[in-house]
């Protein structure tokens, strides 16, 4: 017999609201395990066309891992109680989230002033697909720190366990999307 049916009051430790966010977090990782298969499926076929990766690309890089890091002692600065380190970490990630979008943008950009398109060769098609699937997951997290700015500024700061929880879930996302974006980028520079 397991634990729970001797112990019927037996509680996870884990919130309802993480277990629902880290469930999300393996579906996402499966999709984007099914794009990078493809990939390698579709690459071993022929007809592919190398090409380098703008800077643009590795700038967002650098941009989502200080994003990560700010946001991260932001959260830690909201338990403790120190509020500016909590507004200042807030808007900081925010900006820096911002700005892997505009370098995202920028790099598609430069990819197709190099002839790189769309719906051109495969290999630029799944390009596009990888990280442009990955920035709509940015922007998603982009909308819930503009939610997580307002009530900063908007409620009294107050640490509590419901508002620690839902900045928690925001930060946990983030650092999430940004594993996942080292991981594809590690595999579109290394799998040519």
């Amino acid at each position: 017999m397991s634990d729970l049916s001797i112990n019927p009051s037996y509680r996870s430790k884990i919130h309802p609201k993480k277990f629902a966010l880290y469930t999300s977090f393996a579906s996402i990782t499966m999709m984007f395990a099914a794009f990078t298969s493809a990939y390698i499926v579709k690459q071993a076929g022929g007809n592919w066309l190398e090409f380098a990766i703008p800077t643009q690309f590795y700038i967002s890089t650098a941009a989502i891992l200080m994003s990560s890091v700010v946001l991260h002692l932001s959260l830690k600065g909201f338990k403790q109680g120190n509020q500016n380190r909590h507004k200042y970490g807030m808007i900081a990630g925010t900006i820096l989230g911002i700005v892997f979008i505009a370098m995202q943008c920028s790099g598609w950009m430069t990819l197709v002033d190099n002839g790189i398109y769309l719906k051109g060769n495969a290999s630029g098609s799944f390009f596009y697909l990888i990280t442009l699937v990955h920035a709509l997951h940015i922007i998603g997290g982009i909308a819930a720190l503009f939610v997580a700015l307002y009530h900063t500024f908007t409620l009294k700061f107050e640490a509590t366990p419901q508002r620690i929880l839902r900045y928690e879930l925001t930060v946990h996302y983030w650092h999430f999307v940004d594993v996942l974006w080292i991981y594809l980028l590690m595999f579109l520079i290394f799998i040519k």
